[in-house]
């Protein structure tokens, strides 16, 4: 073999080793950048499931953190239960609602009238006991916005007309009109002297929204499975099929006669 070809030969396995090392930091090169690629989509992923547990953090603070203000005049245990009604009356009706329920909207144009002649006469005192069942059925924040309004409407001494004008124009259960302050206090408006800066102030701030994340956990641990839940001298009567306001009102003036 002469001397020219191997020259010929080395150089070829020259440029041939060459070019399997120039392959193999390629291919390193690659590695390292799907290797660095995939700990940067890590540290993203991470990042993202921190942001969300963050905003998590803060709806559940935003509801739950803080001290609880019970509205004035707010009796009971823990301060739950919101009076209408004379000290001294004999008889006693307690009433868990939510004002996004349309069962509680039937019960209320059913039995008002009743409610309020008895109220009136001194003959019943109402308890009302106000929950957000809904918001956890159905989602959204309608029933809490609502029942805290109403608490404080009972801060102005207005929560028993406030309370009727709520289910007077109560959405459809599904529409979550409640949700929005703005529309909570312009039905204040058709109670006269409530809309006032007080009001609007307690009503943007969620003051007694605590309050009634209590309440509600109160409901739940009583057993209760639904709303209105309504108990005349600790007796659950709105069970009764044959129950009516005409019963009603008569089992409460036999009481205020016994």
């Amino acid at each position: 073999m002469s001397e020219k070809n191997r020259d010929g030969k080395r150089t070829a396995r020259q440029r041939l080793a060459a070019e399997r090392e120039k392959q193999k930091s390629a291919e390193k090169r690659r590695r390292s950048l799907i290797v660095g690629a995939s700990a940067i989509c890590v540290l993203a992923l991470a990042a993202v499931i921190g942001v969300i547990a963050a905003n998590a953090g803060k709806n559940k603070a935003s509801s739950d953190a803080g001290p609880v203000v019970a509205p004035s005049g707010a009796q009971g245990k823990d301060s739950l239960a919101i009076p209408v009604g004379k000290d001294g009356a004999k008889s006693t009706l307690t009433i868990w609602e939510d004002f996004r329920c349309p069962a509680c909207q039937a019960f209320e144009t059913a039995y008002r009238p009743t409610l309020h002649e008895l109220v009136d006469a001194g003959k019943l005192r109402i308890e009302y006991h106000l929950v957000r069942l809904i918001d956890g059925n159905l989602g959204g924040t309608g029933s809490l916005r609502a029942a805290n309004a109403a608490a404080c409407a009972q801060d102005a001494g207005k929560f028993r007309d406030y309370h009727d004008t709520l289910y007077s124009n109560q959405p459809k259960e599904t529409d979550d009109a409640f949700a929005s302050n703005a529309k909570l206090i312009t039905l204040a408006g058709k109670v006269g002297g409530l809309d006032t800066p007080a009001f609007r102030k307690c009503v943007d701030a969620g003051t007694h929204d605590s309050w009634v994340n209590r309440s509600q956990k109160a409901f739940q641990g009583g057993g209760f499975s639904g709303t209105p839940t309504v108990l005349l001298g600790g007796k659950n009567i709105y069970q009764d099929q044959t129950m009516s306001p005409a019963k009603l009102k008569q089992m409460v003036e036999s009481a205020d006669q016994g």
